[in-house]
């Protein structure tokens, strides 16, 4: 495999005005173009949260999106990622919208 085509899994919580501005679905189909897999959820404290899958440098892109583009009606004051690790094979068959 080439370098930037291994596969990485990356969990991501994002803040600021995340919900009711339709994060989620943006974020879905941003994923879906890139090729990844991976889910996207509200929290209980006004975050969106999930995990990311792919080739890392499509996982690079997604990451630089959620740090500073969102929604269009989104703001983001913060974006975090943890447990980053190689991966190999992918654990979700699509990008979902979790309840």
């Amino acid at each position: 495999m080439a370098e930037g085509e291994e596969l990485i899994s990356v969990n991501y919580e994002v803040s600021g005005k995340v919900q009711g501005v339709f994060f989620r679905k943006y974020t879905q189909a941003e994923a879906k173009k890139l090729g990844l897999v991976g889910w996207v959820q509200n929290t209980s404290h006004g975050t969106v949260q999930g995990q990311i899958q792919g080739p890392t440098v499509r996982v690079r892109e997604l990451q630089e999106w959620l740090r500073k583009v969102g929604s269009p009606q989104s703001r983001i004051s913060q974006a975090e990622f943890s447990n980053e690790k190689k991966i190999t094979a992918l654990e979700h068959k699509d990008f979902q919208i979790v309840k």
